[in-house]
């Protein structure tokens, strides 16, 4: 976490994803935690005043696209991912790298 205090946070999703995860197995149901870094949205552009700031902490030195979020979550509803389980994937481009 880039920031004080939200180790917690993001424990807590790291938990929750893992027992969700097992729980829901035998409805042939998979829980998978999808961490997404700075994405241009309209509540966080990547032209904002802040966005140089986070462009430099990020490996590709860029926000990432909602689409490209998109495209991680439609990879894990099909079936190509159906072995993938419980899992807790960083979509940031490297910022937490």
């Amino acid at each position: 976490m880039p920031f004080a205090g939200g180790s917690t946070y993001a424990l807590t999703k790291g938990a929750i994803t893992r027992g969700l995860a097992r729980d829901f197995v035998p409805r042939s149901i998979t829980v998978n935690n999808i961490q997404p870094g700075p994405i241009d949205t309209d509540i966080n552009p990547a032209e904002a005043p802040f966005a140089d700031t986070m462009k430099s902490m990020i490996a590709l030195q860029r926000y990432g696209r909602t689409e490209e979020v998109a495209d991680m979550v439609s990879y894990l509803a099909s079936a190509e991912a159906g072995f993938i389980i419980g899992a807790s994937l960083k979509i940031d481009g490297g910022f937490a790298a």
